[in-house]
Formats: C-alpha cells, structure tokens, sequence
C-alpha cells in the first residue's frame, strides 16, 4: 500500500510540479529578471568614487563566486526541475496529512484539501513575511525559515483541532496556535529601503500567491485522482 501511497504523490506531485513551473516561467521569472537589474545597480548612499569602486570590487567578486543558471533554457531547466521536486514533496506530505486525517481525498474534495496546503505552506507564512525580489531587504535568513515553519507547523496544527477535534476548547486552542506566530511577530529587516520600485514587489507577490495557490488545487485535485485510482482509502 505504501508503494501505491509513493506513486500517487509522485504522479500528483509532477502534474502539479509542472503547472507551477509553466505559471513560474511566464508571469514571476520575468519579474525575477527586472529586479535583477536594480539589484546590479551600485548603492544609493555612496557618493564618493573610492566607495563606488570598493563596492564595485566587491560586486565583482561576488558575482564570480555566487553561481547562477543562465538565462534562457538553462534557466528554464532548472526552474523545471526545482518545481518537480517541490511538487512531489509536498505531495507526500499531503498524503501523510490525508492518512492521518483517516478521511478520504478525491478529485472532488482534492480543492479543498489543496486550499488547506495553501493556507498552511503559503498564505499564513506571507501574512508576516512577504515574498522578496533580488535586491530588496530580509532579515537574517535563519529567523526567517525558523518563523516561517513555526508559523506552517502551527497552522496545520490549529486547522487540525479545529477541524478534527469536538471540544470547544480544542477548537479555541486551535485558532489560538494559528494566531500565535503573528502575535509573536516576524523577523524583518532593520530598514526596508530598497532601488527595487514598490510596484514590481507588489506585483511579484501576487503572482507569487497566485502560482502557489493554482500550484495546491493541481495538487489537490491531482493527488485525489491517482489515489482513487490506485484504489487507496486513508483509512487503510
């Protein structure tokens, strides 16, 4: 059965894999791209020529140590391959989250379960940390990926009681660990100026939410269907 449980995610992972890698290459590499641009340009806030030419130095250096895929097919490539493999992941973690539901998914209720990994992996995470464009500025990376999995874990734990629990103070504590990594706050960044235009953020992360929203429901959708038709029930 396991063996059957690893195929439908990876099947479903792939389908969804793709799509998202389609979404990625027409409407968020492009914007990838832009901010790149600005990312290259010197910093603002050196006005004398020696500082100009040691950051430019640096800049140099930076650029021939730090590897990048090629625009075109290679970067096309690797965007293929990067969705691929994030697709199957989750798609397994969302067949452990199924089975351990003990209820079924479907092609028909696979939307709803997709919506559910999108509010946990996505739009709770954003509510406190946008997503950020080359050039513009982050806080330290680790209190980043330790906010932004606190606040995946507890989410998918507070959907959890609220949903499979009967209690109504199972229910409360629920939607109080959902709210409990806002309330403790993100990390962010000791200044938010930035060259890149406070228009093409915006619109990356809408197009960022909007790829990963489309991304869940695929996968949904997609993992409902191969686990049907691999004749897989949850609670089995």
């Amino acid at each position: 059965m396991i063996s059957r449980v690893l195929l439908a995610a990876i099947i479903a992972g792939m389908i969804a894999g793709a799509v998202a890698a389609s979404v990625q290459i027409w409407r968020v590499t492009p914007l990838i791209l832009a901010a790149e641009v600005y990312e290259a340009q010197p910093d603002a806030g050196s006005a004398h020529s020696h500082g100009q030419a040691e950051q430019g130095a640096q800049t140099h250096e930076h650029a021939a140590e730090t590897w990048a895929p090629e625009d075109g097919f290679e970067r096309t490539a690797y965007t293929l391959l990067s969705s691929l493999i994030m697709g199957v992941a989750f798609a397994l973690i969302l067949s452990a989250a199924v089975m351990f539901s003990g209820r079924n998914i479907t092609a028909q209720n696979g939307f709803i379960w997709g919506i559910l990994g999108f509010l946990v992996f996505n739009l709770a995470p954003t509510a406190g940390l946008s997503p950020e464009l080359p050039g513009m500025p982050a806080a330290d990376l680790i209190a980043r990926q330790t906010w932004w999995w606190g606040t995946a874990i507890a989410t998918a734990g507070g959907i959890a009681l609220i949903v499979l629990t009967k209690p109504l103070a199972l229910k409360a504590l629920g939607a109080g660990l959902i709210a409990l990594p806002h309330i403790i706050g993100a990390p962010h960044p000791e200044s938010d100026e930035s060259a890149v235009p406070a228009s093409l953020a915006a619109d990356f992360a809408a197009n960022s939410l909007a790829m990963m929203a489309l991304f869940w429901i695929v996968l949904g959708v997609s993992l409902g269907w191969a686990m049907n038709r691999s004749q897989i029930p949850a609670e089995s």
